[in-house]
């Protein structure tokens, strides 16, 4: 019958270590891993980060596991209404959206499972690869190691590129870090980053929502003439009007949406005008089920669509299953983690990913290191992606 009948989290604090060339740095990300099972012993697994895990594992353990057990593994729509009208019933974004994305991405492992076929397939198959950027230009680089981080990733094919401005600039304020001091120490940033990468590489900035608009505008006016791809999340809350004005002022293309929990968030941003790109992120922005309806909207409005917030081998299979998939971030110090939870997902080559043929998602946990981890105290520093 493929009923649901376990729905289990796991909250993950993992321990990273970042290298790129002769750059070694200690760091850590947060995440939760999602196990629901059937009736017939199928198992999916899904994930969710960039949040709080502990509140994501009791709200999948408490409230939305226990909620969906006999419902049918593979109606998706079905478990996605009830779990939104159980979590976000008056439109709430946050962590029942979390929680929601990871279920809905094991039920599509499951479907996958069930059907032996990959997930990219049954989203509909456009393509069996996707083109990569590699996001590598953390806050904790010095100008010096961003250009030798760039030179490393060029040299292992990546010919796009992603680093992060504003470096969590209002979330930091009591430093104090003003802001003008901010934005002037990014363009030199990325000015050194055109100059090392060259004028053929593809640039893009991203401010994880960390600067007002008067400064991501100042910023954007700074680096007019490095050509970039985008700026991605220049303005706090993903201010739909101040973004529309950043990219009427300045003509630098905007992307937006990879902590995004709910569509009518991407349907705003396309109404006002506001984004170039959309970046629904699988394992926070509800799942497959929903990243595909925000993916309809972003065609009908001619908008392109790209994976912001990482996780490449969740979000590939959206990005190769449709139409209009775009370019997918392989982010260096995600995958990392990817490394320790996951075997056999597929590597980059050339820029590129090779989506697997493996039914569902095409690679599988790590169980006994996933029970490892979760065991592991609490680290200092501790991300969020």
């Amino acid at each position: 019958m493929h009923r649901i009948t376990r729905v289990k989290a796991t909250p993950l604090n993992v321990p990273i270590r970042f290298v790129a060339g002769e750059i070694r740095r200690e760091t850590s990300l947060s995440a939760c891993y999602v196990e629901v099972e059937t009736d017939q012993g199928i198992v999916g697994h899904g994930l969710t980060a960039i949040t709080e895990e502990e509140v994501i594992g009791a709200i999948v353990d408490a409230v939305a596991g226990p909620a969906i057990v006999g419902m049918h593994a593979l109606a998706h729509e079905a478990v996605w209404d009830r779990l939104y009208w159980l979590l976000c019933p008056r439109g709430q974004t946050g962590y029942g959206m979390h929680a929601i994305a990871a279920i809905d991405v094991a039920l599509w492992d499951i479907k996958g499972k069930i059907l032996g076929q990959p997930v990219w397939r049954l989203l509909g198959g456009a393509r069996n690869r996707v083109p990569l950027y590699a996001t590598f230009g953390f806050g904790f680089l010095d100008r010096e190691a961003l250009a030798a981080s760039a030179h490393a990733c060029q040299a292992q094919g990546f010919d796009h590129l992603k680093m992060v401005v504003g470096h969590g600039a209002m979330q930091r304020r009591d430093e104090p870090r003003p802001l003008g001091e901010v934005i002037r120490e990014d363009a030199e940033r990325v000015r050194i980053v055109r100059e090392a990468a060259g004028a053929q590489a593809g640039l893009y900035i991203d401010a994880n929502c960390s600067l007002d608009a008067f400064h991501a505008n100042k910023l954007a006016r700074a680096v007019a003439d490095c050509d970039l791809g985008f700026f991605e999340e220049p303005v706090s809350r993903n201010d739909v009007h101040a973004m529309a004005d950043l990219r009427r002022q300045t003509g630098v293309a905007v992307a937006a949406g990879q902590n995004e929990g709910l569509a009518f968030r991407f349907r705003d941003m396309l109404a006002a005008g506001a984004v170039d790109c959309v970046q629904p992120n699988v394992v926070i922005s509800g799942g497959y089920t929903q990243a595909a309806k925000i993916a309809g909207m972003a065609d009908a409005h001619g908008v392109a669509l790209a994976n912001g917030g990482a996780f490449p081998l969740h979000n590939m299979h959206l990005h190769a299953g449709l139409a209009n998939g775009g370019r997918v971030e392989w982010h260096l110090v995600a995958v990392e983690m990817m490394r320790q939870l996951y075997d056999g997902f597929p590597e980059p080559e050339r820029g590129w990913l090779t989506l697997p043929e493996t039914p569902g998602l095409g690679f599988e946990p790590d169980r006994a290191r996933i029970r490892e981890l979760a065991k592991l105290p609490a680290s200092g520093g501790r991300g969020k992606g």
